[in-house]
């Protein structure tokens, strides 16, 4: 598969089939990720898959659980809709994002990017150095582990939901405290076809030199 082609078509899925993912396809992804880069090459990740049923259940409850708080919340803090059509894309992601919600625990498997909980923020004789959130040197793991499913054909989506229940996420899990829950990625044949994301045009987003300076 062309890389822009998965790039384009590598969107959120939040509703799968009952066929299975095997765990040679997990690992497939898994090592992709591996690949991923890192601030000083720390590879600070690890991996947990979760196939047991038992387990995806009790992981799905408490998905379901944050859920329920997150979504009022969200709502409440929405925008007014500027049109339409606007309301029509959030509606269809909302209703997509219930259903996760409602069925996360039968998803074919989900993977957790664990992170142990460090600081990364050095010091010099000025003060802090603020050089970001140390989540950067796993994000990019975790979108090369959803561009290897889509070359798959394995769906994914990022959630961080259930950090509302992050304790009982790694009681869930056996996973020591000392590890932060970065992300949890459902896998799963998607029910529809791929396809590209609706995004507003890159022009209207992008800036040279200096902020609001654009080209046309």
């Amino acid at each position: 598969m062309d890389v822009f082609e998965a790039i384009d078509t590598t969107r959120a899925v939040r509703r799968f089939s009952a066929a299975p993912v095997t765990d040679d396809e997990i690992l497939t992804c898994i090592r992709a990720a591996a690949q991923g880069p890192s601030g000083g090459n720390i590879q600070p990740w690890q991996f947990l898959a979760v196939t047991e049923p038992a387990v995806k259940r009790a992981l799905g409850d408490l998905y379901r659980r944050a859920y329920d708080r997150y979504e009022p919340a969200l709502l409440a803090a929405r925008p007014p809709f500027r049109s339409d059509e606007e309301r029509a894309s959030f509606e269809r992601m909302a209703a997509a994002s219930r259903h996760l919600a409602d069925h996360l625990g039968e998803a074919p498997a989900l993977v957790l990017f664990l992170m142990p909980n460090i600081s990364m923020t050095l010091q010099d004789a000025q003060g802090p150095l603020d050089v970001g959130t140390p989540f950067a040197s796993i994000y990019p793991a975790v979108q090369n582990f959803m561009l290897a499913a889509r070359a798959l054909g394995i769906g994914t989506t990022l959630t961080t939901v259930y950090r509302i229940y992050q304790d009982e996420v790694r009681a869930a899990c056996a996973i020591p405290e000392r590890y932060e829950v970065i992300a949890l990625i459902p896998m799963g044949r998607p029910l529809k076809e791929f396809r590209r994301g609706r995004r507003r045009p890159v022009e209207s987003v992008t800036h040279w030199n200096r902020f609001g300076s654009k080209r046309t």
